[in-house]
């Protein structure tokens, strides 16, 4: 592991999505569309990721949070979106490349899967919810989504 002095290559800019998983995504929807008045914007649906989702916006702009409203397509596959209601938090980051390799080099467990395009077409990771012996350091509980944020949320955000 590296000594955490280095200086750190990227910027965690700000909240970037919650996502929140239960049995009947539509219960979900009563609450955060129909009384909190949230705006659906798409729908994902993934049978690797056993997932069926709304992707809803909470505010406008580059600084409008995203939240993901998750159900499972088979409630006895994994990974089991709704197991955990609070689900995942997503982070914007200014530089996804470097935030992973210098996490990893201080001690960070990501999550399989390295980068990839997520739900929403950004690239993003994901830190790992619990730590190893080969790296100490995992979300304690909660998965953490890294989002590389686009141009425009850099400029809102940086």
């Amino acid at each position: 592991m590296m000594p955490a002095a280095d200086p750190k290559p990227f910027r965690i800019l700000g909240l970037q999505q919650i996502a929140i998983g239960g049995p009947d995504k539509e219960r979900l929807k009563a609450l955060w569309v129909d009384m909190l008045g949230l705006t659906v914007k798409a729908n994902y649906v993934s049978e690797r990721e056993n997932v069926d989702e709304d992707i809803c916006a909470l505010g406008t702009g580059p600084a409008a949070i995203e939240v993901d409203l998750m159900q499972p397509l088979d409630p006895d596959k994994r990974p089991a979106v709704h197991a955990t209601p609070l689900n995942h938090v997503g982070l914007w980051v200014d530089d996804l490349q470097a935030a992973m390799q210098w996490m990893s080099a201080h001690g960070v467990r990501f999550a399989p899967g390295g980068i990839r395009k997520g739900a929403a077409g950004h690239d993003i990771c994901f830190i790992h919810p619990k730590a190893s012996d080969e790296f100490p350091l995992g979300g304690e509980g909660v998965l953490i989504e890294l989002v590389q944020a686009p141009a425009e949320v850099i400029a809102a955000l940086g």
